[in-house]
């Protein structure tokens, strides 16, 4: 009998065990709590537990199962909130109340409910892994690609008519080149620490449009491709992650809430419970699935959380839909796997974290891409990372080991998040290595002026930020009046352009068309004010007229439906400067 040899928090040993597998999924003790195989020697095999050890007594036994830690993945994930290892939290507050008692065991998808199935195939056809073979209705805004599951290859020898089944229902079934029958059913697992296999990976060639203008002008990210959000406390990680979530073009939204507060998490749930779609004016939850994972949860389930998400993720990619994970925040995460490296005695790097944190920022990260799915589909998963680096130092372990394998970063600026200007990215320490990839896109759909006003736009900052240090040691009033200009430019491109207002129905979300004519706006204002200094005007004159201000204001000034009104504006600078004598 494998029996409980030494406990040490979620880290357990089991004395002379010669039946277990790297990997593989145990249940401990007489409360069958759910662990993980993490090492096994010629003496112990050790098992990390993804739920409290409290009460757990040395002696008590072992139990192997034989497979490894899994998703279970079928109709019915969309809409629902679940615990790090994908306890359906709930049911469990129907059966158990507001607290997870160890070793719940209940069902993580509700396998009593019937759905309305519709087949794609028919007798004797022949299905591969990863086919598409049913469909149905999960939510009102998604439909459901039921695939072939792993191991499963054949002739389709019975297929059942359409109509209502359960989860658990043999729907059709196959026999393979050895004359083995498998049953297919809406249900199948997956190891959640193995990527889900793909035909084909695509270049990242088109933006994940979010509406958010500083990230789709400065530092866009790709469909399929990844980002990162550092940020000290309060500067708007999380609400950030929701405006994103809500706005982007992804058809699916995984949201991984990963050991951040109870109250926060609890406010990120009924929050989006509660959101409207903007797209189909329908519940944002009918798209989305939630995990959550608070701080006061075991450890060891904030760990698995993050593969929890990312492959329900793959899973609807595999069905060819875009799919945007938000990871909060990857710290905490990392927090759990250098709190458990400790308690296994390794050897400790940088600031108490484990040696193999990279490789493990990297295998998640990596999960993110473009690419042709085994069903013939075109998919992807985007993946957006927070980070809480303590005191915003963003030379800590975590920050800088991401910046290596993501192409956005994001870096947000506790000065600007207190000065109210969100969302709170600083432009100077913030970059997109996507731009290269995404400018045939932006040329094709936009137009070609889009990159170049951006790159004006940049130039225009960076100037700002050569002149500010100036501007430190001996004033402002000192400066020439075309540097003056530049910094004036430069705070409408601040205020006007990159400051958003989340509750302005206008300028919530703004599509690519208006961010462009919002661009030739202000750099006609500057072209023209440049012209006015030429002709020997002062400065203080430009600043009367008030068109810095009034152009800073347009974006609440012009409806998303109604662009014509811009035209408006350039006749006003040309009025105002022209009168300027």
């Amino acid at each position: 009998m494998n029996e409980v040899y030494s406990i040490n928090g979620p880290v357990i040993k089991v004395k002379n065990a010669k039946n277990f597998k790297i990997m593989e999924k145990v249940f401990v003790g007489k409360q069958k709590l759910l662990g993980e195989v993490i090492s096994v020697d010629d003496n112990f095999t050790t098992v990390q537990v993804y739920e409290s050890t409290t009460g757990l007594m040395r002696g008590e036994e072992v139990f192997n199962s034989g497979e490894s830690i899994s998703a279970v993945l079928g109709p019915g994930l969309l809409g629902n909130i679940f615990d790090g290892i994908q306890r359906p939290l709930h049911t469990i507050f129907e059966e158990n109340g507001a607290y997870i008692k160890p070793g719940t065991n209940v069902d993580c998808l509700d396998m009593n409910k019937e759905w309305n199935i519709k087949f794609s195939i028919k007798a004797n056809d022949h299905v591969e892994f990863g086919q598409i073979f049913a469909v149905t209705q999960e939510t009102s805004l998604i439909e459901h690609r039921l695939l072939v599951p792993k191991n499963v290859s054949g002739e389709v020898i019975n297929v059942k008519k359409d109509g209502l089944y359960k989860m658990n229902d043999v729907l059709a079934q196959v026999k393979d080149k050895f004359g083995v029958i498998h049953d297919l059913t809406m249900v199948q697992k997956w190891p959640i620490k193995e990527p889900r296999p793909i035909k084909d990976r695509k270049p990242l060639t088109i933006p994940l449009v979010s509406g958010q203008r500083v990230i789709d002008t400065l530092f866009p990210i790709a469909k399929g491709g990844s980002a990162a959000v550092p940020g000290g406390f309060g500067t708007g990680k999380t609400m950030m992650q929701h405006q994103f979530a809500k706005w982007c073009d992804a058809d699916i939204i995984v949201y991984i809430g990963c050991g951040e507060r109870g109250n926060e998490m609890t406010q990120t749930l009924d929050e989006f419970s509660e959101l409207i779609d903007p797209k189909s004016n329908k519940p944002l939850i009918e798209r989305t699935v939630l995990i959550a994972n608070t701080s006061n949860m075991p450890v060891a389930a904030r760990e698995a959380s993050i593969y929890t998400g990312v492959t329900i993720a793959e899973y609807y990619r595999d069905m060819g839909y875009h799919v945007a994970l938000m990871a909060d925040s990857t710290s905490r995460w990392a927090e759990a796997l250098r709190e458990i490296s400790g308690r296994l005695e390794e050897m400790p790097a940088e600031e108490g974290f484990p040696a193999y944190l990279p490789s493990r920022i990297s295998q998640f990260y990596e999960r993110a891409g473009y690419v042709d799915t085994l069903s013939e589909k075109s998919g992807s998963v985007s993946i957006v990372g927070a980070i809480s680096p303590q005191g915003s130092d963003f030379s800590e372990p975590v920050t800088q080991n991401t910046k290596r394998f993501v192409r956005a970063f994001w870096a947000l600026d506790k000065e600007l998040a207190y000065a109210r200007h969100y969302a709170a990215i600083n432009w100077n320490l913030s970059y997109s290595e996507y731009i290269n990839d995404l400018s045939k896109w932006y040329n094709k759909n936009v137009g070609t002026e889009f990159l170049e006003a951006r790159q004006k736009f940049i130039a225009i900052l960076a100037e700002e930020n050569r002149l500010m240090e100036i501007v430190k040691l001996i004033g402002k009033d000192v400066l020439p009046d075309e540097q003056k200009l530049v910094l004036e430019i430069s705070r409408v491109i601040r205020v006007g352009y990159l400051q958003q207002n989340a509750f302005h129905k206008d300028d919530t979300f703004v599509p690519l068309e208006k961010q462009l004519k919002m661009m030739k706006v202000i750099l006609y204002l500057e072209k023209t004010a440049q012209s006015v200094l030429k002709e020997g005007k002062a400065f203080s004159l430009l600043l009367r007229t008030n068109m810095f201000e009034k152009v800073a204001k347009m974006k609440y000034d012009i409806p998303n439906d109604n662009l014509e009104l811009f035209e408006e504006y350039y006749k006003l600078i040309d009025e105002a400067f022209s009168a300027i004598k």
